[in-house]
């Protein structure tokens, strides 16, 4: 059975609104518009590669339960992101397709700063 895709996204956005911060909805899932469902892959189109990677850093958990509960356990997600060519050209954005991340969680490394104990600055905006 061939889902709608549009019913599909329809489906898991009535979820994610019931179980994120209101103006979170608005930000972060009003903009995306659902491409197409392909057996088990639902493919979403979001403006740009800073919201993707936003939306795989703090919704992935959401968007996974969401889809499962739509298309089933095998159920993956596929991401089509709006790139922007550059300010003084004339072409037109482009997209790009990503899959979904499969980490399970997601962390900065570690920065290791030298900072020398002896020069200690009585203000630190002033260098």
């Amino acid at each position: 059975m061939n889902k709608d895709y549009q019913q599909v996204w329809s489906n898991c956005l009535r979820i994610i609104k019931d179980n994120v911060p209101a103006i979170s909805f608005r930000t972060w899932f009003e903009p995306i518009v659902p491409i197409r469902v392909d057996k088990n892959i639902l493919t979403i189109q979001v403006p740009s590669p800073f919201f993707y990677e936003y939306l795989e850093e703090q919704y992935i958990d959401i968007l996974r339960k969401t889809l499962r509960t739509e298309l089933g356990i095998d159920a993956k997600l596929e991401y089509s992101v709006i790139m922007e060519n550059n300010v003084y050209s004339n072409a037109a954005p482009y997209t790009v397709k990503l899959p979904t991340n499969d980490k399970r969680e997601l962390s900065n490394r570690p920065l290791s700063m030298p900072i020398d104990d002896q020069k200690t600055i009585k203000n630190p905006f002033i260098c």
